[in-house]
């Protein structure tokens, strides 16, 4: 069995290890690790809860230390959220808790202060600076940052970035580092936009997958069908004398977020929400109670779907079936983290049924479907495909030519 000593990484890094927790590699870490260490490109694609971050942090942390003698930025990893730059950066804290490296966050939405202290890191020399594109971008015009030395790039959740729109902020900032690097690029897909990417700023990279589009080992994957009208109504039902301690809700819009945290609050449930219009500093300050348990229920859009990073979710509930099939992968990830178990429940009404029968060919299962609760009027029933009479293709649909929904039980199919 491998394990980290295995892997030759400093004493320090070693000891870092252990205060964070962790026992033994997870595959993706396995995997990653030998080829960093080795110097050599990576295109590395993994879903969420696979140990990922930790994976190219340990040996990237090792050959920081080997290569104090340079002057100026070591290393740039790039991400596409600022929670996700702030939970990779407080994880390369605790890594380095025995090991002298420097690090920064960087990342917009933050006050002048903030700027100057980036700034700083920027033009002095911090050791790793983790960053979010447009922020980098707008330090990088300025000229000021030390990056002759620059040893290592990594892009982190590459496709989440092209598909935020980033692609040109990434390749000016790839315009200014010096050609002869190590670049790392992990993603959770590999569409042809991201392989094009690679092929651009790679110098013959080592490719590797691990468990692509599959759901983490020990989700219990269920789900209701029904009606949007019901939806408010059952959520409540569901989490109402639920004794967990961390529930996770994601939906696809503000206003469905806004509107589940009121109805949440007034059941008298312990809920937040997060989304876009709070500051960064209110983002913050919720995910970080959540965190510490003082809030059970956390109400979010997807700007958090891959980049909240918390143990022990232990039920994660999809009000909107997700629109890219990818997505319910790394949503339900959020729950049976590294070798806990946990539930995720997806709600699906009739204009949602295509998304999760595509979703279901995906992952190559069908996902149990509950019957409502009692009390409940009967869903539609779940068809999110239907044979043609010619040629026998299968159509997709999730309503009748007249508009209406098909009626029938919530959990039967034809």
């Amino acid at each position: 069995m491998t394990t980290f000593e295995d892997f030759g990484l400093d004493e320090g890094i070693l000891e870092g290890i252990d205060m964070m927790g962790f026992k033994s590699p997870t595959p993706v870490q396995q995997e990653v690790i030998p080829v960093i260490l080795a110097n050599k490109d990576l295109i590395a694609c993994a879903q969420t809860g696979t140990g990922k971050t930790a994976a190219f942090l340990l040996p990237l942390i090792h050959k920081v230390q080997q290569n104090k003698a340079l002057r100026g930025v070591n290393t740039i990893i790039i991400s596409p959220t600022r929670e996700l730059a702030l939970q990779i950066d407080q994880q390369l804290q605790g890594l380095c808790y025995f090991a002298q490296v420097s690090s920064i966050a960087v990342y917009g939405g933050s006050g002048g202060s903030e700027w100057d202290l980036e700034r700083k890191a920027l033009s002095e020399g911090a050791d790793i600076i983790i960053a979010t594109p447009g922020r980098l971008k707008s330090h990088l015009v300025h000229g000021y940052a030390l990056l002759e030395n620059l040893q290592h790039l990594v892009l982190d959740e590459a496709d989440r970035m092209l598909d935020m729109g980033f692609i040109d902020d990434i390749r000016m900032i790839i315009s200014k580092l010096p050609a002869t690097r190590q670049t790392l690029m992990f993603s959770a897909t590999m569409p042809s936009d991201i392989r094009k990417l690679a092929h651009e700023i790679l110098h013959a990279p080592e490719e590797i997958t691990i468990a692509l589009s599959k759901p983490v080992d020990g989700v219990m994957q269920a789900a209701y069908v029904l009606y949007e009208t019901q939806k408010l109504l059952l959520v409540t039902h569901l989490l109402k004398n639920k004794n967990l301690p961390r529930i996770l809700v994601f939906a696809s819009t503000k206003a469905d977020v806004k509107n589940l945290h009121i109805a949440l609050r007034k059941a008298g449930l312990n809920a937040e929400a997060i989304h876009s219009d709070l500051t960064q500093p209110q983002r913050e300050d919720v995910l970080n109670r959540f965190k510490a348990s003082q809030v059970q229920i956390l109400v979010a859009t997807d700007v958090v779907s891959r980049g909240i990073d918390v143990q022990n979710i232990d039920l994660v509930i999809n009000y909107n079936v997700p629109g890219d099939a990818e997505d319910y992968v790394h949503r339900i990830g959020r729950t049976a983290r590294a070798q806990s178990s946990g539930v995720a429940i997806t709600l699906i009404n009739p204009d949602d049924q295509v998304k999760m029968g595509r979703i279901e060919q995906l992952i190559k299962s069908e996902v149990y479907k509950c019957q409502l609760p009692e009390g409940f009027d009967p869903g539609p029933e779940y068809i999110p495909y239907r044979a043609r009479k010619t040629g026998g293709q299968k159509k997709h649909y999730g309503q009748h030519k007249n508009g209406n929904a098909r009626k029938g039980n919530s959990g039967k199919r034809s």
